[in-house]
């Protein structure tokens, strides 16, 4: 069985208007998670710095972020991570260039916990319709190349409906997980953030992760699901 969570952090920003990267490692203590997707995880500027520290994650988190091949003090792709618990394998990662009119991107690992092993995807899409299916596809087409694998496909889609579009798209060849209403945090109406896994994956158990702290720690609410291995 595998835990896997999405988290749109906002910058580690919550409803106060603080950033507080403590009370984000609090949230994902509270989610423990096997393999987290995060997005946001990065400041917009500069040097796109992780909105995490380092050391904390280090220090105050059960997890490591994926390697990727990117800015030496972000943790992410355009915002985009991935954490496993510490003693996961990392077989390989990929930063994925999304088409976009503004930076957007996708990160994507092969990973090995206990008997286990898939490949994940994280992503954050575009506001626009047309670029989310783009976005898709390009997603679609990198999972087609690689190797055969079980797959789960996870972040804030930034789409408001509830079929069509780019859920159409991922729908070909993964099952959506209901997980339920994440945004706004405050007052969660709409499924922004979603997971999908391939037909060899059987979700057990999903959700949406309320509690008070998840509550005030971001305008998203972190989205879970639960895998076995189907067959």
């Amino acid at each position: 069985m595998i835990k896997v969570a999405s988290y749109n952090m906002r910058k580690g920003i919550g409803l106060d208007r603080r950033r507080d990267p403590g009370r984000v490692l609090s949230v994902l203590g509270e989610l423990d998670a096997d393999i987290v997707a995060l997005q946001e995880a990065d400041r917009r500027f500069g040097t796109r710095a992780s909105a995490i520290p380092p050391h904390m994650l280090e220090e105050h988190s059960d997890y490591v972020a994926v390697t990727l091949d990117n800015r030496p003090h972000s943790i992410g792709w355009h915002g985009n991570a991935l954490l496993v618990r510490k003693g996961a394998e990392v077989e390989e990662s990929h930063a994925l260039h999304l088409p976009t009119l503004e930076p957007r991107g996708a990160v994507a690992a092969t990973i090995r916990i206990g008997d286990t092993r898939l490949r994940v995807v994280g992503m954050h899409l575009d506001i626009s319709g047309l670029r989310r299916r783009h976005q898709a596809r390009a997603i679609l087409n990198h999972v087609a190349e690689g190797e055969d694998l079980p797959t789960i496909l996870m972040g804030d889609c930034n789409e408001w409906r509830n079929q069509g579009g780019c859920l159409h798209d991922f729908g070909e060849r993964h099952r959506l997980v209901d997980t339920g209403h994440s945004f706004h945090s405050r007052r969660p109406v709409a499924k922004l953030d979603r997971i999908f896994a391939s037909p060899d994956l059987e979700a057990v158990d999903a959700g949406v992760h309320r509690s008070a702290l998840a509550a005030r720690a971001s305008d998203h609410l972190p989205i879970w699901a639960r895998f076995k291995t189907a067959g």
